[in-house]
């Protein structure tokens, strides 16, 4: 992977990395909606980075159609357990649930193992991994819509076992109307920079042309 400080184009940076922002660079981009990009988007929360931030780390069109479908369900990221204090318990709750073996029988904040998948999926609380190699460091980010604010936990699972590393942990409550004002305005400028950069066109047997 090549390295941050050899980029030849500028990185865009939406909001305040100490507290939350989205990070993405576009290295090539291509005239395919299939692929959109190749580059990086990363997302910081109380000055931690999540996400693999390397020029050519993964495609882009599944980070931002995530960030698409999200301002889409605004207000509808929605759990009972949104509030429990202790993110760790929420994440490693997350964890078990879906990918840890023999867990039918248990319940999940008071929630039948069955009944806490389908509230995963239908929430769309799991913001990243968004479906692509954007976050292959292990790392994950939980969104939670209450009331007017959101709640963003962010973390990196161990090597081993099915729980979170605890130094990686980080939980953010912010105004609702800053938190989707930051995601339009990376939406929009994300699609500003790939409208505006020189696009190579993937031809069906794999070739390319500029």
């Amino acid at each position: 992977m090549r390295e941050i400080s050899k980029l030849r184009t500028p990185l865009m940076i939406v909001g305040n990395r100490d507290k939350f922002a989205i990070e993405s660079h576009i290295s090539q981009a291509y005239s395919n909606l299939h692929f959109r990009a190749l580059g990086f988007f990363v997302i910081h929360i109380k000055g931690q980075c999540y996400g693999v931030r390397s020029v050519d780390a993964t495609m882009l069109t599944c980070s931002f159609e995530k960030v698409k479908d999200r301002l889409g369900r605004r207000g509808r990221h929605l759990v009972p357990f949104a509030t429990e204090l202790d993110p760790g318990k929420i994440v490693d709750e997350f964890r078990d649930a879906v990918y840890a073996p023999d867990q039918d029988e248990r319940l999940f904040f008071g929630i039948p193992h069955p009944e806490y998948l389908t509230l995963v999926r239908n929430s769309r609380m799991v913001w990243a991994p968004d479906g692509d190699e954007a976050f292959d460091d292990w790392s994950y980010v939980l969104q939670f819509d209450v009331g007017s604010n959101v709640r963003l936990i962010g973390f990196r699972s161990l090597a081993e076992g099915y729980h979170h590393d605890p130094e990686t942990v980080s939980d953010l409550i912010l105004d609702a109307e800053e938190f989707y004002s930051i995601l339009q305005q990376w939406l929009e400028g994300f699609e500003k920079e790939w409208e505006a950069s020189d696009k190579i066109t993937v031809i069906d047997d794999g070739t390319t042309r500029g």
